[in-house]
């Protein structure tokens, strides 16, 4: 009965061991997976671009948004990896990004170096390109090269206005160990790129019409007192007949025909931030595409053609009138003065066309007296 008391006391100690052993187990396994996903191999840990005020103030620029336009969003850097103590040196890089991503990286490297003073032109950065590629080099060491793209605009007005490009970076070389040195490398040619555009800032603000704070049009009348086969309007200066140099291109029932026209000359030059617009004025009529018939040389006749330049004059004063500052914009003020001119042209055709057959070319004197009334007044408004 001992012996048998014995063993079974045996037995419960044997039972309560092995499930201290298979409770240890389990601990140890739970010890070990807590560990792994912890401190995995991870390799080089993301790299933390440091912020700092940088080396000067924009006076004419803040920065109001970053854009990520790169091919390869996945790793700013591919570094090599210090090797461990007695190893050599790896004969690849490893792919590392930016701690936060790129974007968040670069948006707070700039919204913490250079202040944003909102009274200034607002400015959008756009990233092309941001990499470091580093390779192995003699003697053990590592050679790199960290490059830096930008596109950079101008938000103006609910329009983007493209302003300037910049590609630059630097190289280096370091120690296989030292693998802390990229970052300096990268922020200084994140740095590189900024202090490009604050110079051309500085030296285009003043010059550059992209940068025009505003526009001012300066219209002039084009009267020049004689030019190869043309008469410029003067109010001075009416249509005579000998005005009247060319002859029908094939036979005409009318008296005679005269062929006027209205164009313009521009200049541009920025004066203190300020686009200038100089605009030259041309109203004239062509010498040889304008005829009379020898028979109808009197001032009747004289006047219905003096009435059709008259009605090039007033389209031509309407269409200045439109050309203001507001309609234009600094980027593509040239298509829209095209636009309204053109526009101006078709109106000026419509009323030569209107004149005659309200005037039957001046046959009809009741007619003709009314046209001649309501031009004279719009040409005394002028």
């Amino acid at each position: 009965m001992m012996f048998s008391y014995k063993n079974s006391r045996s037995a419960h100690r044997s039972r309560r061991f092995a499930k201290q052993l298979a409770i240890g187990g389990i601990i140890m396994l739970l010890l070990v997976s807590m560990l792994s996903a912890v401190a995995p191999d991870a390799g080089i840990t993301p790299i933390v671009l440091k912020s700092e005020p940088l080396n000067f103030t924009p006076k004419e620029f803040y920065v109001a948004g970053v854009l990520d336009e790169r091919a390869d969003k996945k790793a700013v850097a591919h570094i090599m990896p210090a090797p461990a103590a007695g190893k050599p040196l790896a004969t690849a890089p490893t792919p590392v990004d930016l701690q936060g991503g790129a974007l968040q990286a670069v948006q707070q490297f700039i919204g913490k170096g250079l202040p944003a003073n909102k009274k200034l032109r607002p400015i959008i950065i756009t990233l092309k390109e941001l990499e470091v590629k580093e390779a192995p080099a003699e003697n053990g060491r590592v050679q790199g090269q960290a490059v830096t793209a930008m596109k950079f605009e101008l938000q103006a007005e609910g329009e983007i206005i493209p302003l300037t490009e910049y590609k630059g970076g630097i190289r280096y070389n370091r120690p296989a160990a030292q693998v802390e040195a990229v970052e300096p490398a990268l922020r200084q040619s994140l740095t590189g790129a900024l202090v490009y555009f604050n110079k051309w800032m500085e030296e285009s603000a003043s010059t550059n019409p992209r940068l025009a704070k505003s526009i001012n049009v300066i219209f002039k009348d084009y009267t020049a007192s004689s030019a190869p086969d043309s008469v410029f309007y003067s109010p001075t200066r009416p249509l005579n007949w000998e005005d009247f140099t060319g002859s029908p291109s094939k036979p005409s029932k009318f008296a005679a025909a005269v062929f006027p026209g209205f164009a313009y000359e521009g200049r541009s030059e920025v004066v203190n931030s300020e686009l200038h617009l100089y605009l030259d004025m041309k109203v004239y009529v062509l010498q040889s595409s304008s005829w009379v018939k020898s028979d109808s040389r009197n001032d009747y006749s004289l006047n219905h053609e003096q009435k059709h330049f008259d009605l090039v004059k007033l389209v031509a004063e309407r269409f200045k009138k439109k050309i203001t500052p507001d309609i234009l914009s600094v980027t593509d003020y040239n298509s829209i003065i095209q636009y309204h001119y053109i526009e101006s042209f078709r109106e000026m055709n419509r009323l030569q066309e209107q004149y005659d057959v309200e005037t039957q070319h001046g046959l009809n004197k009741v007619a003709q007296d009314q046209w001649n009334k309501k031009i004279e007044a719009q040409l005394r408004g002028l």
